[in-house]
């Protein structure tokens, strides 16, 4: 009833001011594409020029795309890994265990590294891939993660912490029951050559979990 009074409002007021509101819809219509013509000439101004040296440019993207001290402490990882898995599916459920075990390669002229992680859970085969970059130019580390559990990528970003030897990564996934976006966030520490720890947390409804930690021992 109240949204029939509230649109039967509205009717009776659109009707009597018609004619004012065409000349008011006009006049709001230019206003509109001025506001948006300044914001596209203010982008303009602010968007950082392409440099016109090309000697400079390439001196850039030679940079970029060099592997640098980042890439030699991802390489010392490469090989074969055993991994002990712990899930934690909800607070209130006893957390399931697993061990897997991964390989990690370094390719592209040792700018990323690949991780292939293989494993059973629940009597069923398990498979993800990783792939892990340091990017010269944002100064920041990129990680993707696809498994044989899901259908979607999940991507990240962050930085190492030289004090706790430990890559600190935040980004998004998709949560499978409500199809949202999702944050979630990574802490990996470099214990030494032969043990790295990773947990790995989610939030829902605000609120922060666990949702999963593994110890990586070398093979």
């Amino acid at each position: 009833m109240k949204k029939f009074l509230f649109f039967a409002a509205c009717a009776c007021i659109i009707s009597c001011n018609d004619e004012k509101k065409t000349s008011t819809a006009t006049t709001d219509s230019d206003t509109a594409k001025t506001a948006m013509a300044d914001d596209k000439a203010k982008d303009m101004n602010t968007a950082p020029a392409m440099p016109t040296d090309s000697a400079a440019m390439m001196k850039a993207w030679e940079a970029y795309m060099t592997p640098g001290e980042p890439h030699k402490m991802m390489a010392m990882s490469n090989g074969k890994w055993k991994e002990d898995m712990t899930m934690y599916m909800s607070p209130d459920a006893p957390p399931q265990k697993m061990t897997s075990s991964c390989e990690n390669t370094m390719m592209m002229n040792g700018l990323y590294q690949k991780s292939v992680h293989k494993g059973m859970y629940n009597n069923m085969p398990f498979e993800g891939i990783s792939t892990m970059a340091y990017n010269n130019a944002s100064k920041k580390y990129q990680s993707t993660w696809i498994d044989n559990m899901g259908s979607g990528i999940m991507n990240m970003e962050g930085t190492y912490d030289e004090a706790s030897k430990t890559i600190n990564m935040k980004g998004m996934t998709t949560d499978p029951m409500s199809g949202q976006d999702m944050a979630v966030r990574e802490t990996f520490k470099l214990i030494d050559d032969k043990n790295h720890y990773m947990e790995m947390f989610e939030t829902r409804a605000g609120k922060e979990s666990k949702t999963l930690e593994i110890k990586f021992t070398k093979q």
